[in-house]
Protein backbone atom coordinates (compact mmCIF):
# COMPACT_ATOMS: atom_id res chain seq x y z
CA UNK A 1 0.00 0.00 0.00
CA UNK A 2 1.76 3.52 -0.64
CA UNK A 3 1.78 5.90 1.92
CA UNK A 4 -0.64 8.13 0.26
CA UNK A 5 -2.98 5.55 0.09
CA UNK A 6 -2.47 4.53 3.66
CA UNK A 7 -2.63 8.31 4.72
CA UNK A 8 -6.23 8.35 3.42
CA UNK A 9 -7.35 4.80 4.66
CA UNK A 10 -5.85 5.80 8.81
CA UNK A 11 -7.94 9.85 8.43
CA UNK A 12 -10.66 8.05 7.55
CA UNK A 13 -10.89 5.79 10.28
CA UNK A 14 -9.78 8.84 12.32
CA UNK A 15 -12.86 10.70 11.43
CA UNK A 16 -15.22 7.35 12.08
CA UNK A 17 -13.94 7.01 14.94
CA UNK A 18 -14.22 10.43 16.16
CA UNK A 19 -18.09 10.53 14.72
CA UNK A 20 -18.66 7.06 17.10
CA UNK A 21 -17.36 8.56 19.97
CA UNK A 22 -19.51 11.79 19.31
CA UNK A 23 -22.70 9.37 18.77
CA UNK A 24 -22.05 7.56 21.65
CA UNK A 25 -21.85 11.10 23.75
CA UNK A 26 -18.16 10.41 24.83
CA UNK A 27 -15.31 13.10 24.33
CA UNK A 28 -12.58 12.38 22.07
CA UNK A 29 -9.76 12.26 24.59
CA UNK A 30 -7.35 9.97 24.25
CA UNK A 31 -6.65 9.34 28.08
CA UNK A 32 -10.62 8.61 28.32
CA UNK A 33 -10.27 6.54 25.29
CA UNK A 34 -7.38 4.51 26.88
CA UNK A 35 -9.27 4.36 30.12
CA UNK A 36 -11.76 3.17 28.66
CA UNK A 37 -10.53 0.94 26.02
CA UNK A 38 -8.63 -0.91 28.83
CA UNK A 39 -11.46 -1.52 31.19
CA UNK A 40 -13.20 -3.88 27.98
CA UNK A 41 -10.10 -5.25 26.96
CA UNK A 42 -8.56 -8.57 28.31
CA UNK A 43 -4.93 -8.13 26.63
CA UNK A 44 -2.24 -5.87 26.99
CA UNK A 45 -3.32 -2.23 27.87
CA UNK A 46 -2.76 0.84 25.49
CA UNK A 47 -1.53 4.01 26.29
CA UNK A 48 -3.07 7.39 25.96
CA UNK A 49 -0.37 7.75 22.88
CA UNK A 50 -1.56 5.21 21.40
CA UNK A 51 -5.30 6.22 21.32
CA UNK A 52 -4.21 9.49 20.41
CA UNK A 53 -2.73 7.94 17.35
CA UNK A 54 -5.88 6.66 16.53
CA UNK A 55 -7.35 9.86 16.94
CA UNK A 56 -4.96 11.87 14.99
CA UNK A 57 -4.76 9.27 11.89
CA UNK A 58 -1.28 8.47 12.48
CA UNK A 59 -2.11 4.22 12.99
CA UNK A 60 -4.94 2.19 12.91
CA UNK A 61 -6.34 -0.45 15.93
CA UNK A 62 -5.41 -3.99 15.13
CA UNK A 63 -8.55 -6.15 14.82
CA UNK A 64 -9.08 -7.23 18.29
CA UNK A 65 -8.89 -4.19 19.26
CA UNK A 66 -11.57 -2.63 16.54
CA UNK A 67 -13.72 -5.37 17.92
CA UNK A 68 -13.92 -3.81 21.38
CA UNK A 69 -13.86 -0.28 20.22
CA UNK A 70 -17.23 -1.53 17.89
CA UNK A 71 -18.53 -2.81 20.71
CA UNK A 72 -18.13 -0.32 23.51
CA UNK A 73 -19.33 2.09 20.91
CA UNK A 74 -22.15 0.42 19.63
CA UNK A 75 -21.20 0.54 16.15
CA UNK A 76 -20.40 -2.41 13.20
CA UNK A 77 -16.74 -3.13 12.94
CA UNK A 78 -16.22 -3.24 9.96
CA UNK A 79 -17.80 0.07 9.32
CA UNK A 80 -15.63 1.57 11.89
CA UNK A 81 -12.83 0.00 10.37
CA UNK A 82 -13.82 0.01 6.34
CA UNK A 83 -16.81 2.97 6.39
CA UNK A 84 -19.71 2.29 4.39
CA UNK A 85 -20.67 1.97 0.79
CA UNK A 86 -24.39 2.20 1.60
CA UNK A 87 -26.25 4.17 -0.84
CA UNK A 88 -27.48 7.55 -0.56
CA UNK A 89 -31.44 7.78 -1.06
CA UNK A 90 -34.34 9.93 0.73
CA UNK A 91 -37.46 8.73 2.27
CA UNK A 92 -40.24 10.03 0.19
CA UNK A 93 -42.53 11.72 2.33
CA UNK A 94 -40.29 13.54 4.79
CA UNK A 95 -37.29 14.22 2.17
CA UNK A 96 -35.00 13.02 4.80
CA UNK A 97 -31.41 12.40 3.44
CA UNK A 98 -30.35 9.05 5.11
CA UNK A 99 -26.92 9.34 4.31
CA UNK A 100 -26.76 11.49 7.48
CA UNK A 101 -27.45 8.45 9.22
CA UNK A 102 -25.08 7.99 12.35
CA UNK A 103 -23.66 4.42 12.82
CA UNK A 104 -25.94 4.09 15.78
CA UNK A 105 -28.52 4.99 13.93
CA UNK A 106 -27.76 2.52 11.13
CA UNK A 107 -27.75 -0.01 13.84
CA UNK A 108 -30.78 0.99 15.26
CA UNK A 109 -32.41 0.54 12.22
CA UNK A 110 -30.45 -2.94 11.58
CA UNK A 111 -31.98 -3.81 15.06
CA UNK A 112 -35.29 -2.93 13.93
CA UNK A 113 -35.96 -4.92 10.99
CA UNK A 114 -35.04 -8.14 12.66
CA UNK A 115 -37.87 -7.28 14.70
CA UNK A 116 -41.69 -9.30 14.25
CA UNK A 117 -43.87 -7.36 12.38
CA UNK A 118 -46.29 -6.60 15.46
CA UNK A 119 -43.00 -5.09 17.28
CA UNK A 120 -42.29 -3.09 14.34
CA UNK A 121 -45.43 -1.23 13.92
CA UNK A 122 -45.40 -0.69 17.87
CA UNK A 123 -41.53 1.30 17.51
CA UNK A 124 -43.38 2.94 14.50
CA UNK A 125 -46.52 4.01 16.75
CA UNK A 126 -44.24 5.26 18.92
CA UNK A 127 -41.56 7.16 16.93
CA UNK A 128 -45.06 9.07 15.40
CA UNK A 129 -46.33 10.13 18.49
CA UNK A 130 -42.74 11.41 19.81
CA UNK A 131 -42.03 13.37 16.18
CA UNK A 132 -45.98 15.08 16.89
CA UNK A 133 -45.20 15.87 20.56
CA UNK A 134 -41.87 17.52 19.56
CA UNK A 135 -43.51 19.24 16.47
CA UNK A 136 -46.17 20.56 18.79
CA UNK A 137 -43.31 21.88 21.42
CA UNK A 138 -41.44 23.23 18.97
CA UNK A 139 -44.66 25.69 17.92
CA UNK A 140 -44.71 26.97 21.19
Amino acid sequence: MSKASQLIETKAFAERLRLALQGSGIRPSPSLVANEFNLRYWGKSITPNTARNWLLAKSIPTQDKLRVLADWLHVNPDELRYGTLAPTFKTQDLGTDMSVLTMQDREMLARYMTLPQENRKTVCDVVVALAVAASAKSRQ
